[in-house]
């Protein structure tokens, strides 16, 4: 049976999901620098500096229930980057497997001329082979090799920027 996604703007009430879906990564220590689980409390003001047509966060749904989120975020901070955006994917660990990954990379990069983006960059860390295999899938390359940047339970890891040019 083929699985059908929807993906909708977040609204403030999917935080806590948002954040239950984040904090079942940081234990891998693969995929995001915290040490310990976050709170919705501590992620209110991130969640603000999102919007649905500068810079969205989706909320990815099957059957009703979240699945997934997908965090278009701005790079560097500058008015003179503004069509360059980080894009974060998060699965719960239910749904992973199921291509997933591939079908909300492929909607970001559908998204990104109304979202006036040219450039998505991913920062990954060394080790995580299963997404820089799927980022690779779509054409994203290593633009940057950051040596030993992070320290998780006291092992140095690297962080790679995979970045993406997009067809103007």
């Amino acid at each position: 049976m083929f699985e059908t996604f929807t993906i909708r703007n977040a609204k403030l009430t999917d935080l806590s999901v948002i954040i239950d879906i984040y904090n079942t990564t940081i234990s891998s220590r693969m995929v995001t620098a915290d040490l310990e689980p976050i709170t919705v409390d501590s992620r209110v003001q991130w969640f603000n500096e999102h919007s649905p047509k500068f810079r969205p966060l989706w909320i990815v749904e099957s059957q009703g229930e979240v699945c997934a989120w997908v965090s278009f975020q701005s790079f560097y901070g500058r008015p003179a980057y503004n069509a360059t955006a980080e894009i974060s994917i998060y699965i719960h660990p239910d749904f992973r497997g199921r291509k997933l990954g591939k079908f909300l990379i492929q909607k970001a990069i559908e998204a990104c001329p109304e979202l006036q983006i040219k450039t998505l960059l991913g920062f990954i860390f060394a080790l995580n082979e299963p997404s820089i295999k799927l980022f690779s899938g779509f054409g994203f390359e290593t633009w940057a090799y950051l040596p030993k940047v992070a320290e998780l339970d006291g092992v140095e890891r690297d962080l790679l920027i995979l970045g993406k040019r997009l067809p103007s």
